[in-house]
Formats: structure tokens, C-alpha cells, sequence
């Protein structure tokens, strides 16, 4: 019989710059984590199973900052294993455009 390979890989994540605009004013979107590593970032976390990266983008930008973007473009793929203290992954990351008042929810402290 034989035996399946699976292979070890990084974990796949999405990251997401999301510009907004609001009272005249243009910036961009960061949050304070909740849990560790604690600090400020851009909104985003792990792509599901079955999930394109674009939906994840999108999933997790709304999740953690109640934002509904619009736009998305590719920025990039950061990949250096030293990049999270919590293990090797892999980020896709997006820009996207949004209005309104960004609000901490989810994984994200504010």
C-alpha cells in the first residue's frame, strides 16, 4: 500500500491596506491586537479552506474592522519565515478602499 504524502508548508494569511476616507480626510486603516503578538497592524488573519484569498481579504477586513472594502488589488506576497513570532506563514496582501467609521471587532482590540 501506498503511503500519502503531506507536505509541511507555511500557513497561508491575507493582509489588507485599506485606505478610507472620512470627515475630508485620506488614511489608512490599522488595528491593535487583541492577542499576541500584541502591537498595531493591518486587518487580516487566515485564509479558510475552500476560501480564495480575495474572499479572506475581504472576510477578514470586514471581521475585524466592521469595514466593507471595495476595490481589492494584490500589493504583494511576504513570505520570510521571520516575519511572525508565531511561525512561518505566508501573506497575501491587499489595498482596498473604504468609507465610514472603522471599529474594533473581532481579533482586534480597536
Amino acid at each position: 500500500m501506498a503511503r500519502r504524502f503531506k507536505p509541511v508548508t507555511p500557513l497561508l494569511t491575507v493582509d489588507v491596506v485599506i485606505e478610507i476616507r472620512s470627515r475630508g480626510r485620506t488614511g489608512v486603516v490599522l488595528i491593535e491586537r487583541k492577542n499576541r503578538p500584541f502591537g498595531w497592524a493591518l486587518p487580516g488573519g487566515f485564509v479558510d479552506v475552500g476560501e480564495t484569498v480575495e474572499r479572506a481579504a475581504a472576510r477578514e477586513a470586514k471581521e475585524e474592522t466592521g469595514l466593507v472594502v471595495h476595490g481589492l488589488r494584490l500589493l504583494g506576497v511576504y513570505s520570510d519565515p521571520r516575519r511572525d513570532p508565531r511561525g512561518h506563514s505566508v501573506s497575501a496582501v491587499f489595498t482596498a478602499r473604504a468609507s465610514g467609521t472603522p471599529r474594533g471587532m473581532d481579533d482586534a482590540r480597536r
